[in-house]
């Protein structure tokens, strides 16, 4: 998880040396520093939020990382018509 403009900065200078570095990075949000989002949009890459925020304590990370978790859950955890036998039911 990225969080905040240094740590993506840190990820634009890592993609330098490996592009493909880009794809196991999720970027949690966009802050307020105006060369944070010239930063993200360098790296053609978009955050999971843009709030504004700019308290620099890993906040982002953290309110990002409960939207992939929700994600990851609603993947795995959702049942399937044909799982929840809902396909074979006649209307």
């Amino acid at each position: 998880m990225v969080d905040g403009f240094t740590a993506t900065a840190a990820a634009a200078l890592a993609a330098r040396l490996d592009p493909g570095v880009l794809d196991y990075c999720v970027f949690g949000h966009c802050s307020a520093e105006h060369a944070h989002r010239a930063l993200l949009e360098h790296l053609k890459v978009r955050p999971l939020l843009d709030l504004g925020m700019r308290l620099g304590e890993g906040s982002g990370a953290a309110l990002a990382l409960c939207v992939v978790r929700a994600a990851l859950a609603l993947f795995t955890d959702m049942a399937t018509f044909e799982g929840a036998g809902v396909s074979d039911k006649d209307t």
